[in-house]
């Protein structure tokens, strides 16, 4: 009860400290704002949104029975945790006035001071500052919840509070800032990521990969889940492909024919790599599955993320075909190791959001997004855009990967990571928070707590 003071204490402080920094805006800025876009941007913005309830039923579904309502709470909690951090000082980190093109200043946007009444951000210029403000958010939201499916019956819930406050500040807001800031040093090298390939899904990916290496016990035989509940996975796909239109085609910042274009490319990647998912499982004797589509769908989702705004149309299906067909053949090697990851976000996410990075630097072309596109892919003709990817693929994955790892280990000095056997035993949703889906022998229940 004591150590729980602490979070307490901390909202209640930021919530005085409120009172004395209440950001009163001076004079709104209206010039150039577009009604048009401002309607778009907040149906997108919301859309977004949607996709972290959606990845509670996705992964809520893919689970234990006894764990379901701890995996789902695990993601809808972020929505509350990194909205109160974006706005103290994660924005400022991540669009911040920079500094060396690494990180923002962060008494930039501090508890949102120079918001309201702040010029437009450059690349959105006809969308109010507040908008794109929380157009962003919502990356940030989903960036960790997405990890929560590797450790997903295996995590304290108190750690991965945590581990979600550190991975927003010291891993996401960097990563943000270097791609998606003009001042970025990714940004300015030329790397492309339209809507998150590179912030997002590899970020969550490769955070995935580190919390599996870090949380594997290789005397503990590793044991096959039986999803509890396929029509959640596929209602929580469902919302996911809807609101990944907001992801991709709000990335546009505006309601044109980019949007369009991105919404294009977005519905055929996934259309197409959930067809390759199943047709490929049929082809190495499976039967065709409604999880499998629903994982081929996600992960041509994923590839085509970084993607939607610089290649094609026919060029999306390809990128959809060829993640589906790498993410399932590292699902499949991935079984046979010790890593425990346990609904396999490092195959999906990691790999499909490294394809989509690739996929861009081989198929962007200057024809479909001209005033952002750094150069054409190397399968038009040009090297320097492919060369600019491979650099950037080693340097996040590296510092996702080794940064994730040193936050884990904080995060585990701080609080225990795992949770103990009988609580493993017994299932999250009683030992962490004192619920259930399902009758259980309570007395076997209150001997874990």
């Amino acid at each position: 009860m004591k150590k729980a003071l602490v979070p307490f204490i901390l909202l209640i402080a930021v919530s005085v400290l409120a009172l004395f920094i209440p950001a009163v805006p001076t004079t709104i800025v209206t010039d150039g704002i577009n009604s048009g876009d401002v309607a778009w941007m907040l149906a997108a913005t919301a859309l977004v949104l949607l996709m972290t309830p959606g990845l509670a039923y996705f992964y809520g579904g893919m689970i234990d029975t006894k764990n379901i309502i701890s995996t789902m709470l695990q993601s809808f909690i972020a929505m509350g945790v990194i909205s109160v951090v974006w706005i103290v000082v994660g924005f400022s980190l991540a669009f911040g006035e920079s500094k060396g093109g690494f990180i923002g200043d962060p008494s930039t946007f501090f508890m949102f001071q120079n918001v309201l009444d702040g010029k437009p951000w450059s690349l959105a210029p006809t969308i109010p500052l507040v908008l794109f403000a929380f157009f962003q958010l919502k990356f940030a939201i989903i960036t960790p919840a997405l990890i929560t499916g590797t450790f997903a019956e295996r995590i304290r819930f108190k750690s991965y509070i945590i581990f979600l406050v550190l991975f927003s500040l010291l891993i996401y807001a960097p990563l943000a800032h270097w791609t998606w800031h003009p001042d970025g040093f990714l940004f300015k090298l030329g790397v492309l990521d339209f809507a998150g390939g590179t912030v997002v899904h590899m970020s969550a990916g490769f955070a995935a990969l580190a919390a599996a290496i870090y949380l594997r016990n290789k005397s503990e035989q590793k044991v096959a889940i039986s999803p509890a509940n396929i029509p959640f996975v596929l209602l929580g796909t469902g919302l996911l492909w809807f609101g990944w239109f907001g992801f991709n085609a709000g990335s546009a910042l505006g309601a044109g024919p980019l949007a369009a274009s991105a919404f294009a490319t977005t519905n055929t990647a996934s259309a197409a790599a959930g067809l390759c998912w199943v047709l490929f499982d049929t082809v190495r004797g499976k039967k065709p599955s409604a999880l499998g589509f629903c994982i081929g769908a996600v992960v041509g989702l994923v590839a085509i993320t970084p993607a939607a705004g610089f290649v094609t149309i026919p060029s999306s299906l390809f990128i959809g075909t060829v993640a589906a067909i790498i993410s399932n053949v590292v699902v499949h090697w991935k079984s046979k190791t010790t890593l425990e990851d346990t609904l396999d976000v490092f195959p999906c996410h990691g790999v499909g959001g490294a394809v989509g990075m690739v996929m861009t630097g081989l198929l962007a072309n200057t024809a479909v997004n001209g005033a952002n596109t750094t150069g054409n892919g190397l399968l038009f003709g040009e090297f320097g855009l492919f060369k600019v990817h491979m650099i950037a693929l080693v340097i996040v994955i590296a510092y996702t990967f080794v940064g994730s790892l040193i936050i884990l280990k904080v995060t585990d000095l701080i609080s225990s990571l795992k949770v103990s056997a009988e609580e493993k035993k017994v299932g999250q949703d009683y030992s962490q928070h004192g619920e259930n889906l399902t009758p259980f022998d309570m007395s076997t229940a209150k001997e874990a707590i």
